[in-house]
């Protein structure tokens, strides 16, 4: 049994052809396609440039990957108790959600979060072998096993409904505060993370371990999930309560797989195959014709565009390689999941000063809603993540299916991406597919970008980021943030997880009419204390792909030339009155070596009442630092200078030719 599957995506040729690398290098050299086939689907001259500028790009996103990904681990399982480095207090195998304490305080587990980290450990475990990480999840198992157990304000385990309570205590213990109550997508994920683990451990000979410790855990999720999905609930940002993309998409996936399981371990769960094709059913009414996009939330009548990164999230943890861009599931590349991706990226690019100026078809910071006001409503890393997750697994489905197909629906994103494409299908090989691709990767190494330009100078991720300047905010070291971090990666090295749909199966198949009956069944505790010892892998390689990947060909676009001067473009966000204008002066020639007769003048146009930033263009020598401060000149021709202290900044020396730098007035 395939646990998990890998090809490793590569940047194409102008015939189409990938240029593989070996396994974990990932994408290969970006924009080696001829000059020819670039301008000729685009009209666009200058293919020595975007040659350039894409392995300007590649090579810095391959920079901070290496970096962070050993960070991004190390500080995940910080977050574990009880020997996690911030998780002292927290029992065995709790993930806290981060170590911070106030300001806000998340020193509690939630459901959620703690099974999609859990679902990336399983993914690493079932690609490479690490007893390390297996005894986590062993500890994982056994923890959750105790929180089915726990009365809470959401209810108790004889009827299930003790199940949707979201957060616990880090000692196991009831949080009986107020809260957004229930919330129904912990149980269904969390059973998809032990499912994973499960048929790890049946594909390593030890079934028994599945059938007598994890499937009783799993079997009280799944049982939540078919008598309790049709009723509302909240939202996986806590704050709407109704009906949810993100938490439908993981009902239906928890059914089909837990079903899938069952088979597997010589059992059966008719709750599953009798309520999974009604789940599925439901949520194609989340797509909205007349919008273009999915409905992050419906059900509920709380003013917003339902545009939110909980449709992003929900295409990319129901993922399954093998069903394609496959529309009822909503997968990455399927049309509806592409048009939701433009519909929520685009949310976002007038409301973040740091996303000033960019346009439709560049990457930019990515938050959960344009509504939002949590923290004044900010970027969050997990969710930029995300927008290059989903890019990431077009590109496998379109790589191993050998070709990409535009519709009318999606059409809209891909020409924000190249302009001149329109609706059709492109096999690997045409200038088309080739162009697209590229375009497509490029991308989502944008996304990744940002995140390495606006990560914590050590590589710790928080929660969000200031929509301003990009300060890290809220949360620190969320762990949420990590996991999205290490599974974006994965993609990118084209590592995906085994499909959850399964050969031949109906999950794809939508019931002509929808049924909201949910079935009820019975629950039981689970006990487990301990795992067997020396439950190890087989082996502790790879696993064979399954997917056949296209001709390898090998080109090189060669090195670029590291830039002599850097265009930096100063964003400096301060309200003033009519009259006023704000400058930029330092200690080097080109911003008045602190004389303020001579600073640089920044200009008004881009402002707004919401949005008042000043920018300035100013060319300075690559690798050169700099010190300088913002001043506001009164229309006295008085001078007022923000507080100390001097500002620093190195201007980068690489390909790049341009840069910016985004401050507030202090």
């Amino acid at each position: 049994m395939d646990v998990l599957q890998n090809t490793t995506l590569g940047f194409l040729t102008s015939n189409g052809s990938s240029l593989i690398q070996p396994i974990m290098q990932g994408f290969t050299s970006l924009f080696l396609l001829g000059g020819f086939a670039f301008q000729a689907v685009l009209g666009l001259p200058g293919s020595a440039r975007l040659r350039r500028d894409g392995e300007i790009l590649k090579r810095t996103v391959d920079d901070f990957i290496a970096k962070e990904e050993p960070i991004a681990l190390e500080e995940l399982l910080c977050n574990i108790g009880s020997s996690g480095c911030h998780a002292q207090g927290a029992s065995s195998g709790i993930v806290i959600a981060s170590p911070s304490t106030s300001d806000p305080n998340y020193f509690y587990t939630w459901t959620r979060d703690a099974a999609l980290v859990f679902k990336a450990i399983v993914d690493r475990l079932a690609y490479s072998y690490d007893a390390n990480l297996q005894t986590q999840i062993q500890n994982y198992i056994v923890a959750q096993a105790k929180l089915q157990t726990v009365s809470n304000p959401s209810g108790s385990l004889s009827d299930g409904t003790g199940l949707g309570e979201a957060k616990y205590n880090v000692d196991l213990s009831a949080f009986t505060d107020g809260w957004g109550r229930p919330q129904r997508d912990g149980p269904a994920l969390r059973a998809i993370a032990m499912i994973g683990y499960s048929k790890w451990l049946v594909a390593n000979g030890y079934k028994s371990t599945a059938t007598d410790l994890v499937w009783p855990i799993i079997r009280n999720d799944l049982t939540y999930v078919a008598q309790y999905w049709n009723q509302t609930g909240f939202d996986l940002w806590e704050e709407v309560n109704g009906s949810s993309f993100f938490t439908t998409a993981a009902q239906h996936r928890s059914l089909v797989e837990g079903s899938a399981l069952a088979k597997t371990l010589g059992t059966s769960c008719p709750a599953c195959d009798a309520i999974a094709p009604q789940v599925l059913c439901f949520l194609q009414t989340f797509w909205s014709p007349s919008n273009g996009y999915i409905l992050a939330n419906t059900n509920v009548n709380n003013g917003r565009s339902a545009k939110d990164a909980n449709v992003i999230l929900g295409s990319i943890h129901t993922f399954d390689p093998a069903l394609g861009c496959d529309t009822a599931t909503f997968q990455p590349c399927s049309d509806r999941a592409l048009a939701s991706h433009k519909a929520v990226v685009d949310a976002f690019r007038d409301i973040y000063t740091i996303n000033s100026g960019v346009s439709a078809g560049s990457p930019i910071a990515v938050g959960r809603y344009p509504e939002d006001v949590y923290y004044n409503g900010n970027p969050w890393y997990l969710n930029t993540l995300a927008a290059a997750e989903q890019l990431y697994d077009s590109l496998y489905v379109w790589q191993t299916q050998g070709s990409i197909t535009v519709t009318t629906t999606s059409l809209p994103f891909f020409q924000d991406l190249v302009p001149g494409v329109s609706a059709g299908t492109y096999n690997a090989g045409s200038e088309t597919y080739t162009t697209l691709y590229n375009a497509v990767f490029i991308y989502a190494e944008g996304f990744v970008n940002i995140v390495s330009q606006y990560a914590g100078s050590d590589g710790s991720l928080a929660e969000q980021f200031d929509r301003n300047d990009g300060t890290p905010l809220s949360a620190r070291d969320l762990t949420w943030s990590y996991a999205s971090f290490l599974t974006a990666v994965a993609r990118r090295s084209g590592i995906v997880p085994a499909g959850w749909a399964g050969a031949g199966s109906t999950a794809t198949s939508v019931p002509g009419v929808c049924k909201a009956t949910s079935q009820a069944g019975s629950y039981s505790t689970a006990t487990i204390s301990s795992f067997p010892a020396s439950q190890t892998a087989i082996t502790t390689g790879p696993p064979s792909n399954t997917f056949t990947r296209p001709t390898v060909t090998t080109t090189s676009a060669g090195p670029c030339a590291t830039a002599t001067s850097v265009k930096v473009t100063f964003n400096e966000l301060k309200t003033t009155v009519y009259g006023q204008t704000v400058k930029i002066v330092g200690n080097v020639a080109a911003l008045g070596n602190w004389d303020t007769s001579k600073a640089v003048a920044l200009s008004a146009s881009q402002y707004t009442t919401s949005n008042p930033v000043w920018q300035a263009t100013v060319t300075l020598p690559a690798g050169q630092t700099i010190q300088y401060k913002y001043i506001v000149v009164n229309t006295d021709g008085s001078i007022s200078w923000e507080a100390d202290p001097d500002r620093s900044y190195t201007v980068p020396k690489t390909c790049a030719t341009t840069a910016v730098k985004s401050d507030t007035w202090r």
